[in-house]
């Protein structure tokens, strides 16, 4: 936080006039990022991918349900983990229930991680979550969508991010991936994103870049080294 300083009601008005103006020219550069978003190709999703469900194995094109599209969010929780991880944990306390909202314009939004699905289950109840999560179970798909790192190194040659590095701090990271699925059943992979891409799904954060401090976490260790998940505020964990 920048140091604090107190001025008239004008000329606070003033100050808040020029940086609306910087917020605009944002706000139509982000409309403009998302029209070349929309406009990306397609890749036509080959592979017949298979998931753990609560209604069973279910294939990718089963997870669109009724609707065109499918957004991903690549939850980061190990085959071996026993507690998802905190920041996808805060991560989804926020995408929490919009489930009626996006399918309403055609999108349905489900959580995809590689823990069995009796365990994603069990952590989804503790956490008091509603979306819909499913297991990969072992069928490759973060791999292929660049979430998941075996022995922390990249078999596509791609890198986390598209940074091209074939080694990566974790076995595990997190991302969205959009799909689309045609009338004739095809389904073409239209984006993903990663590390710093995910802000903008992340409300609680959105709210805090608007105050005097902000995120405030410059003297952490790492950024996010304060979250914990929902119900471990006040503990040492």
């Amino acid at each position: 936080m920048t140091s604090l300083q107190f001025v008239s009601r004008e000329d606070w008005l003033k100050a808040r006039k020029t940086l609306l103006a910087r917020e605009k020219a944002f706000t139509k550069e982000r409309d403009e990022l998302s029209a070349a978003r929309r406009e990306l190709p397609l890749v036509l999703v080959e592979k017949d991918y298979v998931f753990d469900t609560d209604e069973g194995r279910k294939s990718l094109g089963d997870l669109f349900g009724p609707l065109p599209q499918l957004a991903v969010y690549h939850f980061m929780f190990g085959e071996t983990w026993e507690e998802g991880c905190p920041s996808c944990s805060f991560w989804a306390d926020n995408y929490e229930r919009l489930d009626k909202h996006l399918a309403a314009r055609d999108t349905k939004l489900i959580a995809i991680s590689n823990a069995p699905f009796t365990t994603l289950q069990a952590y989804k109840k503790r956490m008091g979550w509603t979306f819909e999560w499913v297991s990969t179970a072992g069928n490759g798909f973060g791999v292929d969508f660049g979430v998941t790192f075996p022995g922390k190194t990249d078999p596509t040659g791609r890198g986390y991010n598209y940074s091209g590095r074939d080694t990566v701090h974790s076995e595990e990271l997190p991302g969205v991936s959009t799909f689309l699925k045609l009338d004739d059943g095809r389904i073409g992979h239209s984006y993903s994103t990663y590390g710093r891409g995910l802000d903008i799904l992340n409300m609680a954060y959105n709210i805090l870049d608007l105050t005097p401090m902000g995120r405030h976490e410059e003297d952490l260790p790492y950024a996010q080294a304060w979250v914990r998940r929902r119900d471990m505020y006040g503990t040492n964990r």
